[in-house]
């Protein structure tokens, strides 16, 4: 409630003036409708429950507020709802009703009033009716065009309320026609249709095989695609024939008789009854087969007649080619009579025009079967027959027109019209979408006229690659069919059937046929068939050239090793502030941008640092969740951690371990045995980037260290003149050359000494310290630094005595009193203090190449894939508050949730336990983990209770189990917190580090702000069907689930209550009731320790059981009213996910604010990553598959070709435009 565009929203709802309020809260109004707001009106004008009004108007406010700030980017302190935001949220809510209105040629009930202080009270009472008729439908959501009916029905009313207008039939104001009675939109409205989806439904399981016998969800809802559903009138007629149901038709089933659907007043399915049949293959892919066969035809007569495709030209040749047509309307009178075959069982509910059709269809093609032979015949000089007849009734006049020609015109004139439609898309979708009834009968016999699929067509682009690919495609298919296929049996043919084969070693299949027949039939029907199925054979190879060329363009598979991602590890910082940050920089699009190597760099120093901080904060958090997965060990997570927060002391940008171990020590190997000579070492250094950066790194945190310890001033004076004279020699690339380098390990020995106390930080090992500092100085002045001038002028620092440079060292004694009492230690740490302690200690230690870090192939593939989506050209990021808002739906029933002991511990048939597999198949992650806890083997687990759950949180999150796909997902909110914060953390905090806020109190200002948009744009709801029966039946999985809720609080369950109330019919004492309940984790405070529950937070009241038909697509079905935000993603319950990936989700998002042809997309399909893949050897090879066959031919569907499904899990739908259409489980 404290952003100022929620309060805008509730402001907004809360204007209530003027609304006509029922009699009984009338009374007084001053008490009775103090807080109340539109939604409250709804409830008591419609009769809507109280929980389904508090859960829309969640859903509204949320809705609304986070359309506003996208809409208006500026805080406005003053709360008020922007009209943009209501109306872009009204376009999308209203866009299928209003389609549904113009398609049955009605005026929509959406009239607003001339007064436009009026104007937005009267849009959110129309959003609101529209969101409580849906939050309150159940199963009718799936029927989209049933809904907009209720609603069309009920606006009406709500406009003539408001309006004041009198009924003709009551002489009164207008009412709604069921009243505002508790429930009395659920008992009134929804249980009626419900009893018949009902009906339908256990008809279904009563006559599984007689499919044609019962109607589904689609089959109800295409009653109300024509203008007769309003023969139900409003209030709906209890006696119209949608509520019919042949009550008798199991019994007769029963009894052995066999009545016609019509003699029980079943309205039966409306468009389309499905007749089961392999002629479906033919019926489905006729263009496909009349095109293969009509091409096959032409080649044959083109190599029978020459054997070139300039033979065509030949006057002859052409005029024997030209017999395709007759061909042609052969093929389409068989098209014509599976078309009315096919169409025959739902003649009696067809409508007219229809039928019409299919008649004319059937008419046309039988005409042209006749029309087409006889003019044909007639081109002919010298015909017979019947030809001979009907030529010399037309006439033997050698100049007049070809009859022929003229009949192949007027039959072709459907079809050029067609390819002149296809050609311009723009045209097509226009016609398409009229109501004029010239273009709607002209339309009509293309194709028949449905609500669904209309003006579907893409852009002129789009239409020119898909054509350009199939053009390609079968040019290619053809020209080999023909010059390796067909042309060389020609002549064999021809020599077969000249040379009479008079005895056969086999059966002569045909006797009496002439010319060899049967030999002649057994040559080519092998060709024939490669001929029909080889052009599958060619979609592979070109979708797999196009989708490789596709592919190399988008930059996919660029950094695919981990070779590949050390190179362009220079660029990643920057490819991460480029993709990952909102900038309001102009950004490079295009080719430009798709092939630029890296971003463009600011030159302020800082900005350079707060990118380095950023960079630092996200890739940290994904290394850290590698650790907290086991995917890493602790030693590799340091190599792969970079400091939170760029050192200003350092000047330097620090890259991570991994990039730089093992350097140091090769470096100071080479520099010892250099001899003088840094030739190698020089040359080392510019083939190795990172050579260079890990020895200034290595010697700018050692100048940091020991100037940090030191407060002395008299050595102060010795250690600044040691750094000046090393300073100017690197000045002067002098290093090796002018000093002692043999003895560079032993100092090097000694400060890893040095940084081992530091890590120690005891105050018992000062002395130990200062001895260390002592020999430290004692390597550099009498090893490294040899010469006398040098030497003699650190002396006398040291001393304060004005030494002669001949004169010798100073006595031991005498240099025990340096760094006595001038080293500050022990050390008041910090957590930067200790990073850079335990990261020098690396460098300086590490001597093996960390070429193999990460060693976990997993670990390996998530961030090589993840940095080369990075340079890739994807969305710009908003910002957290920017971001559309979405939320995620798990459909669960009966899996696993987490694995207990007993299960991991139990043996199966082979004698294998679940934890032995696990530790067998994932070695590495196993010794990961006992290293994370502290244990040494597995009988150190059973030790404590909460090791022990460890150990069962481990094994779920390698199984299918409802825990990994919890934690995948709730990284989505993870990252939204930490982006958010970078979004809006000042530069102290930016560079004290995201992790410093995880100490931070949990009502510190910026981490509840963070937490609170946290909310505003992301919910997760786990719709668990089962949940009211296991928490009843104290079943293990309840616990497991209230588990979840606790750990993640803001983790919403959904679930199907089912509770047992008295009777209203009195056959029966007890009925079943159902409700569509949410809950969430009780909130225990930490000084009241109890036993965790769950909080109901919405109950709503169902007509009946919701589970109908399949479970998992009902299951979503009751649980979506509880999501929230624009967008939607389904995600299953054996998916996971990765918190790098959840860092690209606001990107991702941006892909539905932009168009993607002629159109803003409603689904984004979502890569699905296969982790069943270590399982064996199989399923290895099935992953793969996936992830290069698969995923090249859906590339290749999506574009060029732009006719991809999508499977629905993990994919991402605009949730408000799916929401108005029968939902996500429909799609």
């Amino acid at each position: 409630m404290r952003y100022p565009e929620i309060q805008a929203a509730v402001y907004a709802l809360r204007n209530t003036r003027g609304l006509p309020w029922p009699k009984d809260q009338d009374k007084k109004p001053g008490e009775k409708n103090t807080g109340k707001d539109l939604l409250d009106w709804l409830q008591a004008m419609f009769g809507f429950q109280k929980d389904n009004v508090s859960n829309q108007r969640e859903h509204l406010v949320l809705l609304l507020a986070n359309v506003h700030i996208m809409k208006v980017p500026k805080v406005d302190q003053q709360p008020k709802l922007d009209d943009k935001a209501l109306d872009a949220v009204m376009k999308k809510l209203f866009k299928n009703y209003k389609k549904w209105c113009k398609y049955l040629g009605r005026k929509s009930s959406l009239w607003l009033p001339t007064i436009q202080q009026e104007v937005q009270q009267r849009k959110l009472l129309y959003m609101g009716l529209y969101l409580l008729i849906w939050g309150e439908a159940a199963n009718l959501r799936f029927m989209p065009e049933c809904i907009c009916y209720i609603y069309h029905h009920m606006a009406f009313e709500l406009y003539g309320m408001l309006a004041g207008n009198v009924s003709p039939m009551t002489g009164e104001n207008v009412k709604p026609a069921y009243g505002g009675d508790e429930e009395a939109f659920l008992i009134k409205v929804v249980t009626p249709i419900y009893k018949v989806i009902e009906k339908e439904a256990e008809r279904s399981k009563t006559m599984k095989s007689k499919h044609s016998h019962w109607r589904n969800y689609d089959d109800l809802n295409e009653y109300f695609w024509s203008v007769d559903c309003f023969r139900l009138g409003w209030p709906m007629r209890a006696d119209a024939d949608f509520f019919k149901t042949p009550k008798d038709a199991y019994l007769n089933l029963l009894n052995g008789e066999n009545r016609s659907a019509g003699n029980t007043h079943w309205m039966g399915k409306v468009n389309f009854v499905e007749i089961r049949s392999f002629w479906h293959i033919f019926r489905s892919f006729d263009r496909m087969w009349i095109f293969l066969i009509l091409s096959l035809q032409a080649m044959i007569i083109i190599a029978w007649n020459g054997g070139t495709p300039s033979d065509i030209f030949d006057a002859g040749v052409f005029k024997k080619v030209l017999s395709i047509f007759i061909t042609a309307a052969i093929l389409k009178l068989g098209q014509a009579i599976l078309d009315l075959i096919f169409g025959w069982k739902a003649r009696r509910n067809m409508s007219f025009a229809v039928k019409l059709r299919y008649i004319l269809k059937l008419i046309c093609a039988a005409a042209w079967v006749v029309i087409l032979p006889v003019t044909y015949a007639y081109t002919w000089e010298n015909p017979t027959g019947l030809a001979r007849t009907i030529k010399s009734w037309l006439g033997d006049g050698q100049n007049q027109p070809s009859l022929y020609i003229l009949a192949i015109v007027i039959y072709m004139a459907p079809n050029i019209v067609a390819s002149m439609l296809f050609l311009f898309p723009f045209m097509r979708r226009f016609l398409e979408s009229s109501n004029v009834k010239v273009i709607t009968i002209i339309m009509w016999w293309s194709q028949p006229r449905l609500f669904v699929g209309r003006g579907m067509h893409e852009g002129a682009f789009s239409l020119f690659k898909y054509t350009m690919f199939w053009v390609l495609l079968l040019a290619t298919k053809l020209t080999v069919s023909f010059y390796i296929e067909i042309k060389p049996l020609v002549q064999p043919t021809i020599d077969i059937m000249r040379e009479p084969i008079r005895t056969f070693q086999w059966h002569e299949f045909f006797p009496h046929g002439t010319n060899n027949i049967g030999v002649v039939i057994s040559l080519w029907a092998p060709i024939i068939l490669v001929y029909f199925m080889d052009t599958q054979i060619w979609y592979a190879l070109f979708s797999t050239l196009i989708g490789g060329i596709y592919g190399a363009y988008r930059r996919l598979g660029e950094i695919r090793t981990l070779g590949m991602l050390r190179s362009r590890f220079e660029s990643l910082p920057e490819a991460f502030n480029e993709r990952l940050i909102p900038s309001d920089a102009n950004k490079s699009k295009g080719l430009r941008a798709a092939f630029s190597s890296r971003p463009k760099a600011s030159g302020d120093e800082r900005q350079k640092e707060k990118r380095a901080a950023r960079f630092a904060q996200m890739w940290n958090v994904i290394i850290t969740s590698f650790r907290e997965e086991d995917l890493i060990d602790n030693r590799e997570m340091d190599l792969l951690l970079v400091p939170y927060c760029k050192d200003r002391e350092l000047d330097i940008f620090q890259w991570p371990p991994f990039l730089l171990a093992s350097k140091i020590p090769i470096a100071l190997d080479m520099a010892a045995d250099s001899g003088g000579k840094d030739r190698d070492l020089t040359k080392r250094i510019k083939s190795d980037p990172y050579f260079s950066f890990a020895i200034r790194e290595c010697y700018a945190s050692f100048k940091n260290i020991i100037n940090t310890l030191v407060f002395g001033q008299r050595e102060k004076d010795v250690l600044a003149q040691i750094f000046a004279v090393v300073d100017q020699h690197i000045e002067d690339e002098t290093l090796i050359k002018d000093l002692n380098m043999r003895n560079l390990p032993a100092l090097s020995k000694k400060f890893v000494e040095l940084l081992e106390l530091l890590q120690k930080n005891k105050e018992e090992d000062l002395g130990q310290v200062v001895i260390l500092f002592q020999d430290m100085l004692e390597v550099v002045t009498r090893d490294i630094m040899e010469e006398q001038d040098q030497l003699g002028t650190l002396l006398e620092s040291a001393h304060g005595a004005n030494s002669r440079k001949h004169e010798g060292i100073t006595p031991l004694d005498q240099q025990d009193q340096l760094f006595a009492k001038a080293i500050k230690f022990p050390v008041d740490e910090s957590i930067a203090w200790t990073e850079k302690i335990k990261r020098l200690h690396l460098l300086l230690t590490v001597k093996e190449s960390a070429m193999d870090v990460p060693t976990n192939l997993d670990a390996r593939r998530r961030i090589s894939f993840f940095a080369n989506s990075l340079f890739m050209d994807m969305p710009n990021a908003p910002k957290v508050r920017n971001m559309l808002a979405f939320s995620i739906l798990t459909p669960y029933y009966k899996e696993d949730v987490l694995f207990s002991l007993q299960n991991l511990e139990e043996p199966n048939e082979d004698g294998v336990s679940i934890l032995f597999y696990l530790q067998k198949i994932y070695p590495d992650e196993w010794k990961n983990f006992l290293e994370r806890v502290g244990c040494k083997n597995e009988e150190g687990l059973r030790e404590d209770e909460e090791l022990e759950e460890k150990l069962r949180l481990w094994a779920s999150y390698r199984g299918q189990t409802l825990t990994r796909t919890v934690r995948g997902m709730m990284y989505y909110r993870k990252a939204l917190e930490l982006q958010a914060f970078l979004d809006m953390a000042e530069d102290d905090d930016l560079m004290e580090g995201y992790r410093a806020t995880e100490v931070m109190p949990e009502d510190s200002q910026l981490m509840t702000q963070c937490k609170a948009i946290a909310d505003m744009k992301f919910t997760y709801v786990v719709s668990c069907q089962q949940y009211g029966i296991q928490k009843r039946s104290n079943e293990p999985c309840a616990h497991d689930i209230l588990r979840l809720m606790t750990e993640y609080p803001s983790l919403r369950v959904a679930y199907i209550d089912e509770v047992e109330a008295p009777s209203q019919d009195r056959n029966k004492k007890i009925e079943k009731v159902y409700y569509s309940v949410l809950v969430k984790a009780s909130v225990t405070k930490p000084d009241e320790p109890g036993q965790s529950l769950d909080q109901v937070i919405y109950k709503i009241k169902l007509p009946g059981n919701a589970i109908l038909g399949e479970g998992k697509p009902e299951n979503q079905n009751h649980a979506i009213i509880f999501t929230r935000g624009e967008c939607l993603q389904t995600i299953d319950m054996n998916q996971e996910h990765y918190m790098e990936e959840a860092l690209k989700m606001r990107n991702l998002l941006q892909e539905f604010e932009k168009k993607h042809g002629v159109r803003y997309p409603s689904i984004l399909g979502v890569r699905e990553h296969i982790f069943t893949g270590s399982v064996s050897s199989l399923a290895w090879f099935m992953s793969n598959q996936e992830t290069s066959f698969v995923t090249i031919g859906q590339r290749v569907l999506a574009n060029p070709l732009r006719v991809r499904f999508h499977y629905g899990h993990p994919d991402i739908f605009d949730r408000l435009f799916h929401i108005t259409r029968g939902g996500v489980s429909k799609a």
